[in-house]
């Protein structure tokens, strides 16, 4: 039986394995994510092996099969259509969907979720620009940079949110970097840690690397 707690594993050992494809996740990467302490980790890790969603290397890390992928990819679909749902039906604000998501994910059912899928007109995205799996099929690529690595004058159009902590996407609400915002490089000074954006088509705003990092874009 696929519970939660498996859920949330497979969930969070795919998204790790976005940031390095080619790389194993290392055991202690994994137990911090999930919170827990390096045993409770390792007896999770051993039992999805067992159950064949996994390739585990005691000395190397983890890696989802594509059996466990499929799994993974299934919850996030479901988490990243609750995301929408409660921010365009329900009006919440996109900064506290994802708590609530985390818990509905584990929920609804197939049924209800390709309701609220054709409700919403069978979204690419999550209110924060992350995509949404598709029922069938692999996850579609694209090319995303940091907003850090543009140079002074370069366009882009804002992307993604990769940090969902509710006083963060407050903060870029505030700012007018919201998914699908047009912005434009105008300065980055090192000694500062200051990115100076242009919001087109008016408005600006500075940015340290922290955040400016957490903001991924698309080159106009």
């Amino acid at each position: 039986m696929i519970t939660s707690t498996v859920e949330n594993y497979l969930k969070r050992i795919y998204l790790e394995q976005q940031t390095d494809p080619a790389a194993l996740v290392p055991m202690g990467k994994l137990a911090a994510v999930m919170q827990v302490v390096p045993g409770t980790a390792t007896a999770m890790v051993k039992t999805l092996a067992d159950s064949g969603l996994l390739e585990y290397e005691p000395r190397g890390g983890i890696r989802l099969t594509p059996g466990g992928e499929q799994l993974a990819l299934h919850v996030l679909r479901r988490h990243r259509i609750i995301e929408l749902f409660l921010v365009e039906t329900l009006g919440l604000d996109w900064s506290e969907v994802h708590e609530e998501a985390e818990t509905l994910e584990h929920a609804v059912s197939d049924k209800v979720l390709e309701r609220m899928d054709r409700l919403l007109k069978h979204p690419r995205f999550d209110p924060h620009g992350d995509p949404i799996p598709p029922a069938k099929g692999r996850m579609p690529t694209d090319t995303l940079i940091p907003l850090t690595s543009l140079q002074p004058g370069q366009r882009a159009d804002i992307a993604r949110v990769s940090d969902q902590d509710p006083a963060f996407l407050q903060f870029i609400d505030r700012s007018g970097l919201t998914p699908g915002t047009t912005i434009q490089l105008q300065a980055h000074d090192p000694q500062a840690d200051a990115y100076v954006l242009k919001i087109l088509p008016k408005g600006r705003v500075s940015l340290g690397s922290t955040a400016a990092c957490k903001i991924l874009v698309r080159e106009a």
